[in-house]
Parts: C-alpha cells; structure tokens; sequence
C-alpha cells in the first residue's frame, strides 16, 4: 500500500457511536475531514471485535455484520479524497464494560478481572478473524491490532498481568502466543496482499510489566511474520507517571517525542519494517528529525488531528508546530462519549 505522505493519524476514539455500536454521520465527518486535509493514513478509533469487548460508551463495533454498511460509508467518505484508512480491531480485556476478563485473575484498587478459559482465548482470536474480513468488505484498506495500553492483547504479553502456565503465558514466547494466533488467523483470511498493522507498547511503565527488551524480541518475531506497520506507543496496566521519562532519548533533536529512545531499540531489531512513532511529537523540525535519523518512517499524531483535522496542509503552508497545547479538555469525563469528539480550546 502506497500512501501520499508521512503522517498517520493515530486511531483516537471519537466516542460517539449509538449502542449499537453503529458510526453515526458525524464521525463519517470527521473522517472525511481528515482525508480532504491530506493525511496520508487514517487510522479509524478502535472496534470491538465482540459484544463483550467494549471497552467504554460510544466506542464502535465490528463485532456484527449490521455495522459493516455504516463503516462502508466512512471508509468511502475517506477514498473520495484520495485516503488510505485502516481499520484498529480490539479486545478491551480488563476493561471491558461487559465482561472483565483477561488471561488471569486481576485485581485493581477498584474492579476486579476474571481470567478466561482456553476456549474464550481461541473464540477471540476467531472474532478477530471474523472483524478483520468484516474491515475489509466495509472498504478498509487493511487492519491494526490493538497491542497498547493495556488492552487485551498487550495484556498478554505483560507478566505482571499474565500469569498463566499453559501454553498462553509464562515465558515470553508463551506470553505472546495470543498476538501470534490472532495475527496468523487474520493473516489466512485475509491473504498476503492486505496490509496488517500492529499497535504496541514500547513499555508498559509498571513495576513488573512488559519491557523494552521484551517489546524488541516480539516486535522482531511480528516482524519475521510478516506484520507490515509496526506503531509504537507505551503504557499499560499498572503504569506510574515517573517510569516514563526511560522512554525518551538523549538526542535534543529528539527530546519532543515521547518514546523516541525505545523507539530507536526495536528499531534496530526490525529495520526495514516500517515503523510509525506517536506521542509528544509537536514541531515539523522534530518530525524532520525523526525521519532523518531513521528513528521511524511515519509521523503518527492524535490530538493534533483533533484541533486541525488540517494540520498536514498546514505545515505544507508553512505552519513549523501543531495549535493543540495537550491541554486533555477533549478527554474529560464531561465531555467524554457525552458529545462527538473535538477540541474545545479557544
């Protein structure tokens, strides 16, 4: 898949789709939006490939064959401008507002999480299999997995939240046999010629989660097996604000983007693959940077694209950083799947 420029914009929940789990026109919108402001990949906010996995209120479905025509009319919204759009297909886990459940027992200050049986794993792994040929006949150019922040699959492979001792954790080859099967069962629906993406953590900055080594070994084995984007992102169950200044690299060209000095770890272990960096990115001079260093191949950006679906002609004209000050009024519970998404600074 050949697309137009560097910039993604990173999948970001709209939280506005009907209980149903149906896209309503003002997300179309919002994604034609994006398209005519010449991104150069979409990604759209996270699907639940299941009924139980819903990750909170206003998140959109894939998990029903009744959802695909509203999506058909999103991804089409998208390639009358010329937009390449993949589909995010996730599995809340933990934090499913249906059903709490995970690879094994959990237990937060506040909530508790059962752990699955083997046959809920394989009936998962199925439903992704199920969403992604269902991505497809709704016009998407290919799919992402949900890997980060602590969802269902990045919390397979955390040892901190991932304790079994079967065949579905332990070590961490065991540990990643979840993303594995659900890649290869993604992978024999959908053929070779249908980009598959993966979104991951660099880090889950916990005390005892999943690492940077460890996100350099699976990012190397997804690589081997044929993923074709690899994003990186960081933060999982369990993460502590202080743990993520280890991410950031020593360069002062580089010192924006947040994950930069992981980013440059899995790099090496997967160079050529191409690898998009998102978060903390602000100025077109560290966009630059990032570029020319080799750090990543595509500049990935969420609540940018949230003040200035424009942004990338923006910069073409001239503009040298983004408007959004990162100041989260987009993300409060006020506002949060209570309106369509926006940027509500002044």
């Amino acid at each position: 898949m050949e697309i137009r420029n560097r910039f993604m914009r990173s999948a970001t929940t709209s939280a506005w789709s009907d209980e149903q789990g149906m896209v309503r026109p003002e997300i179309i919108r919002l994604y034609e939006r994006l398209a005519k402001g010449g991104v150069g990949l979409i990604v759209k906010g996270h699907l639940y490939v299941t009924d139980k996995a819903k990750a909170h209120i206003g998140m959109a479905g894939i998990s029903s064959d009744a959802q695909v025509p509203k999506l058909k009319e999103l991804t089409d919204a998208v390639h009358r401008h010329d937009g390449k759009i993949l589909a995010q297909i996730n599995h809340a886990g933990y934090y499913s507002i249906v059903d709490r459940a995970g690879p094994s027992e959990y237990n937060a200050s506040n909530w508790k999480a059962r752990a699955m049986s083997k046959s809920e794993i394989w009936d998962v792994v199925d439903a992704f299999g199920q969403a992604a040929t269902r991505a497809i006949e709704a016009g998407f150019d290919g799919v992402q997995f949900h890997g980060a922040h602590g969802y269902l699959t990045s919390q397979f492979l955390s040892k901190q939240t991932n304790r079994r001792t079967d065949k579905w954790g332990g070590s961490l080859e065991n540990r990643m046999m979840f993303l594995k099967e659900v890649y290869d069962e993604v992978r024999g629906r959908l053929g070779g010629d249908v980009p598959i993406a993966l979104k991951m953590n660099c880090d889950d900055f916990s005390l005892d989660g999943f690492t940077v080594d460890e996100a350099a070994y699976v990012a190397k084995a997804v690589a081997d097996r044929g993923i074709d984007l690899i994003e990186i992102s960081g933060g999982g169950v369990g993460q502590k604000q202080e743990y993520r200044a280890r991410a950031r690299s020593s360069d002062p060209d580089l010192s924006e983007a947040s994950f930069a000095g992981h980013a440059a770890k899995i790099r090496a272990m997967t160079k050529p693959k191409p690898l998009a960096l998102v978060d903390g990115i602000r100025s077109l001079r560290t966009m630059e940077a990032i570029v020319e260093k080799e750090v990543a191949d595509i500049i990935s950006l969420s609540r940018p694209f949230i003040r200035e679906p424009n942004l990338v002609q923006n910069l073409e004209r001239g503009q040298q950083e983004v408007t959004c000050n990162r100041c989260g009024a987009c993300q409060t519970p006020e506002v949060f799947s209570k309106m369509m998404l926006r940027c509500h600074r002044e």
